[in-house]
């Protein structure tokens, strides 16, 4: 039977998980403040977190490297839903143009659009909260946790 790790260890290796998170609500707040910036901030804190203390401690080379690769996994499928979006705003807004519809068509499609949008990214973000609050119980407690969904760029 494996060792539990020690208390330090397993507090490192929970902030891992949780910092991805506290970065997500950074820039959800600056993008409901009217600043429109997304940088894949929740790769910061656990990147810090992980390239400093993964030499002290193994467990923490494991957690946070399952917190990157989760972290890393969920900045592209938010990249890929941003990107569909603007391609179906962009169609959407070229058909209305060419076939000249009038102004409330295109502002109904676009609505809807946005509303799809935001119902998108505020899955990835609640499957996000969901799964890293897990993760991080888990990684207290000493018990191996791997992320469903989750493309392993580090190894």
């Amino acid at each position: 039977m494996r060792e539990k790790p020690k208390q330090q260890m397993r507090i490192w290796a929970m902030l891992c998980h949780l910092s991805a998170l506290l970065a997500w609500f950074l820039v959800l707040f600056l993008v409901f403040l009217g600043i429109p910036l997304y940088l894949p901030l929740n790769l910061l804190a656990p990147l810090m977190i992980w390239r400093f203390q993964r030499a002290k401690y193994p467990w923490i080379d494991f957690q946070g490297k399952e917190s990157l690769n989760f972290q890393i996994s969920l900045t592209l499928y938010t990249f890929i839903v941003i990107a569909i979006s603007l391609f179906f705003v962009l169609t959407s807004f070229s058909l209305a143009v060419t076939t000249n519809s009038t102004i409330n068509e295109v502002k109904i499609t676009l609505d809807s659009l946005l509303i799809v949008m935001m119902c998108l990214i505020s899955l990835i973000l609640l499957l996000q909260s969901f799964l890293v609050s897990f993760a991080a119980m888990k990684a207290y407690n000493g018990q191996h946790y791997r992320y469903p969904l989750t493309m392993r760029v580090l190894r």
